[in-house]
């Protein structure tokens, strides 16, 4: 049971749990969730050591209710003994159902993009518009995060009401936004759903090719695990459910297409043969104090040698690469398409449309092909000598020989790749890896009397994520428990006395930390 509790627990952290903002209910308004759950109340406090506050909204102010979810939380209370532990599962798990589900719906008869909110006809196809916390905007892998985190409560289901048609509805809607834009990473909301769009004032700053739409995109860095987000929430509930509506009645086909042009044209080198400047799929520089916000030689990023794996601008933390074959990414989206394959080798057998037969049959081996290379790159390429820890994984290569040895706590990262099933929990290489992540020799390991784990430059030295730690959980293979135990007592010491998993916190200080 133990098990079972800490697998629903983990999972609810991995989508990057944050606040957001409650939309009013007729006749008595909402408080806004980013107010009172930033304040400590003395009310329904748990008996434990910590004495947490219950800081989910009120029932009619939740975004969206889910009967088996709250059956659940009714199951568990019983099993989570530690009364401080349920609390934090309390108030974190049912968070994105709660809070960042601004809107499900239909797709408009003709609603595949078009700005014009004037639809007077619907299709039968979900749609999902899941914030990511604190910005009215869409991000691939954060909604795709979110969503899963119910994945152990997800039955097939035709009813739009249930958590079968929020996963349906991701995944049609991000299908659509990556056919709009596959380099971009943050979306619009459907012009279905009549949400005002969000205002990125760095938009102005920044300069991307190809340039998007800010009508329809909300932000554009070109981060390969967007994609992957894309491919790991299809196979999640295709093997779930073995629905294959998703992907044979809508544009699930022609998107994954799009992404396997969009992720070819990020493989080149930097130079062609004769040496001149290769052609780049996407390019970025911007305006900015920061140096993870933009990228030299004009946009293009390092300089890199063909490898087999693909060029990411940006880490899923939103923050640019040093060297752009950034090895987690690519070992998630050669994970992914791999399982991904198999909804297309399904689709050969059981579309009646002759075209689309063989186009899924084309791209099953594209697909398989593609993985192959990319793990050949991973291999070849990013396992390297360390002094202390013998044959690691680095974070990010160049193909030179240069190479980046650290781990960040955004997901994916080297410390995940047992638990995304790139390589198995006893594999050497990675065992050597997990040890390096989780000492001093990472230069983003964080430790205090507060809380000790991975960061990373988004938040810079000193803040530790909760989410590094979760990861550390899941991926442990310590058969006394001790190591889950003591990550244990250091996530439920760091929510500052408010009951709530946050984004970072100060390993020194637990009253400094970064959303919830």
């Amino acid at each position: 049971m133990l098990v079972e509790v800490w697998w629903v627990l983990c999972v609810l952290v991995l989508g990057h749990y944050q606040f957001s903002l409650a939309v009013p209910i007729p006749h008595e308004p909402c408080p806004s969730y980013d107010s009172f759950s930033k304040y400590r109340t003395n009310k329904h406090l748990s008996e434990g050591r910590h004495q947490l506050p219950y800081q989910r909204p009120v029932e009619g102010c939740r975004k969206f209710q889910s009967p088996v979810l709250e059956n659940t939380i009714a199951r568990l209370r019983s099993k989570i003994a530690d009364p401080d532990l349920f609390r934090l599962f309390e108030n974190a798990y049912p968070n994105t159902l709660d809070t960042a589900i601004l809107w499900t719906g239909f797709a408009a008869k003709y609603g595949t993009g078009s700005v014009d909110t004037n639809h007077t006809d619907t299709t039968d196809e979900d749609l999902a518009f899941v914030i990511t916390g604190d910005i009215n905007a869409m991000w691939l892998r954060d909604s795709a995060n979110q969503i899963l985190s119910y994945l152990p409560l997800l039955q097939p289901s035709d009813s739009p009401q249930s958590i079968a048609a929020v996963f349906r509805g991701v995944i049609n809607l991000q299908s659509r936004y990556i056919k709009i834009a596959p380099y971009c990473h943050a979306f619009q909301p459907p012009p279905e759903s009549n949400i005002t769009l969000a205002i990125n004032h760095a938009y102005a700053r920044n300069k991307v090719n190809p340039p998007y739409d800010r009508q329809l995109t909300f932000d554009c860095k070109w981060e390969l695990d967007s994609l992957a987000s894309f491919l790991h929430i299809s196979t999640e509930y295709h093997n779930a459910t073995g629905d294959m509506t998703p992907f044979i009645k809508y544009q699930w086909v022609e998107t994954i297409r799009v992404i396997l042009d969009a992720v070819e044209a990020m493989r080149t080198a930097t130079y062609t043969p004769d040496g001149h400047i290769a052609p780049s799929g996407y390019t970025m520089t911007g305006q900015t104090d920061r140096a993870t916000e933009t990228t030299s030689n004009n946009g293009l990023g390092n300089p890199v040698k063909y490898t087999g794996m693909i060029r990411s601008t940006f880490r899923p933390s939103d923050d640019a690469t040093i060297h752009q074959f950034l090895i987690p990414s690519n070992m998630m989206f050669a994970r992914y398409l791999e399982s991904a394959s198999l909804i297309m080798e399904k689709i050969t057998t059981q579309t009646t449309d002759p075209a689309k037969m063989q186009e899924a049959e084309n791209l099953t081996q594209r697909m398989r092909t593609m993985g192959r290379e990319i793990r050949a790159g991973i291999t070849k390429h990013g396992i390297i000598h360390h002094p202390l820890f013998g044959p690691i994984f680095a974070f990010e290569v160049d193909g030179y020989g240069s190479q980046n040895l650290m781990d960040d706590a955004n997901l994916p990262s080297l410390l995940s790749a047992a638990m995304m099933g790139y390589v198995s929990p006893r594999d050497q290489v990675y065992l050597n890896t997990r040890l390096f992540a989780l000492s001093e020799e990472n230069p983003y390991w964080m430790h205090g009397p507060v809380f000790s784990g991975i960061g990373g430059p988004h938040l810079g030295p000193m803040k530790a994520w909760p989410l590094a730690g979760i990861v550390r959980i899941m991926t442990s293979e310590d058969g006394s428990g001790e190591e889950a135990k003591e990550e244990i007592r250091g996530l439920l010491g760091a929510t500052d006395g408010l009951g709530l998993i946050h984004e970072g916190v100060n390993v020194w200080n637990e009253q400094d930390w970064s959303r919830h």
